[in-house]
């Protein structure tokens, strides 16, 4: 059970869904995913997925986003819980359920476990992925202030409760790193069980088809679906560009699915449909998120696809990278400028970024060994209905 259709996998949510079901399959297990998706899109992602997965793909009840504000506030619910709440979509999965056995039933992500009360209802066992620690999300965007703050540390507080409960609940908790592991048992209280399991991704994806204007070319992607990801975005383009810009006068900068922001030495491009078009040889891949949680599957794919990654403490921090060895990390003006210049001084440092990049691919993140991976926890949470 997804919040989303993980075709196209142009962001990290859909990404890691669209990877973890070519690795199941490969493996030959059988898995039917239950989604939302327009009805416009729904022909196109069915056709896709079908060789991964049977997706029974939800047209989505469109509800006003005031609507589920007003019904959180009464209920006393945190609003991306009601938001994600999908009637039309838990009666798929009964139907689903009457219609032939299920070993396990998976909700990807705390936003789904809504639609799967008929599983609940019926003894099937129930495992929750989080691909990130929701809490810790909403509570670091509430740390950097604003008009927004006094809400969204309230939301992270009714999210803590959430997920605690939804933890305990579940046959298994299943997160992307160790370090988010022991962040959902500390919220459990420890009274549940945990686990991780790192997301698969291939070692070597091809790059675009062509180069993208630049000396260096360097891309930053916000997705406008979710909140760090937009943040991000806006904050290099304002505070952080117009320093690399300063020290390297032939530098571009281009936003890949952000808001339009004007500023010297910045192209827009509007939301990819092909994720490839931003991993264009002879580019940089910045990722400057200042809240951590979960595995970020776009230095993933980076790696992959041959791009150099210049990125934050709280972007790495679900991965086990070293600074300078796998990436360059950077948290401020002058540390993005001087990696970049790193970049473009230091013979051979490109590609031995991305070699270590792709080593640690095939070391932690091999699709086949984590198929198994995942099977052996699912097997367990199965076997302990």
């Amino acid at each position: 059970m997804a919040t989303k259709t993980p075709w196209p996998p142009v962001d990290g949510g859909r990404l890691l869904l669209w990877e973890t079901l070519g690795a199941l399959a490969a493996a030959g297990h059988a898995v039917s995913l239950a989604a939302p998706a327009p009805a416009s899109g729904a022909a196109a992602a069915r056709s896709a997925l079908e060789p991964r997965c049977r997706p029974f793909l939800v047209p989505p009840r469109r509800r006003p986003a005031l609507l589920d504000g007003l019904v959180a506030g009464l209920r006393r619910r945190p609003f991306t819980i009601v938001r994600h709440t999908r009637p039309e979509i838990a009666a798929e999965v009964g139907r689903r359920l009457v219609a032939e056995p299920f070993d396990v039933a998976v909700a990807e992500q705390l936003q789904a476990l809504a639609q799967l009360g008929p599983a609940r209802r019926r003894g099937v066992p129930i495992v929750l992925r989080q691909q990130n620690v929701e809490s810790d999300l909403w509570a670091g965007a509430a740390a950097r202030g604003g008009w927004r703050a006094v809400w969204l540390r309230g939301e992270a507080r009714r999210l803590a409760a959430w997920e605690s409960r939804a933890v305990r609940d579940v046959s298994l908790a299943l997160a992307l790193s160790a370090r988010d592991a022991g962040r959902l048992r500390e919220l459990a209280g420890g009274a549940a069980r945990v686990d991780w399991v790192a997301p698969p991704f291939p070692a070597a994806l091809p790059s675009a088809d062509h180069g993208l204007a630049g000396a260096p070319p360097v891309v930053v992607l916000g997705s406008g679906g979710w909140s760090p990801n937009r943040d991000q975005a806006r904050w290099f383009a304002r505070d952080i560009w117009p320093a690399v810009r300063a020290a390297h006068r032939g530098a571009i900068l281009h936003l890949f699915g952000a808001e339009r922001v004007a500023g010297d030495g910045i192209l827009w491009h509007g939301a990819p449909s092909d994720s490839r078009q931003a991993f264009a040889p002879g580019a940089v891949f910045a990722v400057p998120l200042r809240v951590g949680s979960g595995v970020r599957m776009k230095i993933l794919e980076a790696w992959s696809r041959g791009v150099p990654v210049l990125a934050t403490p709280e972007a790495a921090s679900g991965l086990a990278a070293t600074d300078g060895e796998e990436l360059l990390l950077a948290g401020d003006r002058q540390g993005f400028a001087g990696a970049v210049g790193r970049l473009q001084s230091e013979p051979g440092l490109r590609d031995a970024l991305v070699a270590r990049g792709r080593g640690a691919l095939r070391a932690r993140h091999d699709p086949g060994a984590v198929a198994a991976a995942l099977v052996e926890r699912l097997r367990a949470a199965a076997g302990a209905r």
